[in-house]
């Protein structure tokens, strides 16, 4: 059950797609199911989507329920990219996870995502921004009404993350981490280095202020965590597909 929170444990790597102007590295971040919301598995529109901008290999670091998704994959048809899975040996949380995935990844940038969540954000102008902007990890950011389930990302005049506030009921509308980055080596190097799981804490927090660059957007976002969001998942999927 993709509610159950001991399920959203699933990670997955994406290497390298074209986007546009060149090829990238593009890694997954945790839980994603294949849960169909509406006419397909979750799993299949995020694969759709990395499609869309030209992915042609993905490579997913299972944990729990992997052969559930493996089973999946074997049953879906071709399509333009190559899918591998790796699993990982026990739990090893957001860091550890995305770090031996990382033996399957080449080349830099690396898009790592959370997979219980979705934005429908242009990756093209998201990978353009973070050349631009030199930071050895860039974390795409959006803006939601309510950011006190989420925490909210204090960004300066500069577009520099300052830190991730803690969750707060009363912090109303603004801008949240939206779980896609970008990373250089020198990110995958500091969760290397982490001294916990968490890429969130013991990752992004340990980093001196000013070294994540923020990629603001306003694209439709979700995340598929709670039961509440998931029945808003189809709903969700086809504004972003169709626009209405």
């Amino acid at each position: 059950d993709i509610t159950d929170p001991t399920a959203m444990k699933i990670v997955k790597v994406f290497e390298p797609i074209k986007i546009e102007d060149g090829d990238i590295g593009v890694a997954d971040g945790q839980a994603i199911d294949v849960e169909v919301i509406g006419d397909k598995a979750y799993l299949d529109y995020l694969l759709e989507w990395f499609e869309s901008f030209g992915a042609r290999r993905v490579v997913l670091a299972l944990g729990y329920r992997a052969e559930a998704v493996q089973a999946h994959l074997a049953a879906r048809p071709v399509s333009q990219a190559e899918v591998v899975c790796v699993v990982e040996p026990e739990p090893l949380g957001t860091a550890g996870a995305i770090a031996f995935a990382r033996r399957q990844v080449h080349g830099s940038p690396v898009l790592v995502m959370n997979g219980d969540s979705f934005i429908g954000a242009d990756l093209s102008a998201f990978v353009a921004a973070h050349r631009t902007a030199g930071a050895s990890a860039s974390v795409l950011c959006a803006t939601v009404p309510d950011a006190g389930r989420f925490g909210r990302v204090e960004v300066s005049p500069q577009g520099r993350i300052l830190r991730f506030a803690e969750k707060d009921p009363n912090a109303g509308p603004g801008m949240i981490n939206a779980g896609i980055y970008l990373f250089e080596d020198a990110l995958f190097q500091a969760i290397a280095e982490a001294q916990g799981p968490s890429l969130e804490k013991d990752v992004f927090e340990a980093l001196p202020p000013g070294t994540l660059a923020a990629f603001p957007t306003d694209a439709p976002f979700i995340d598929i965590g709670t039961p509440e969001s998931l029945e808003r998942a189809e709903a969700f999927f086809k504004l972003v597909r169709t626009g209405r």
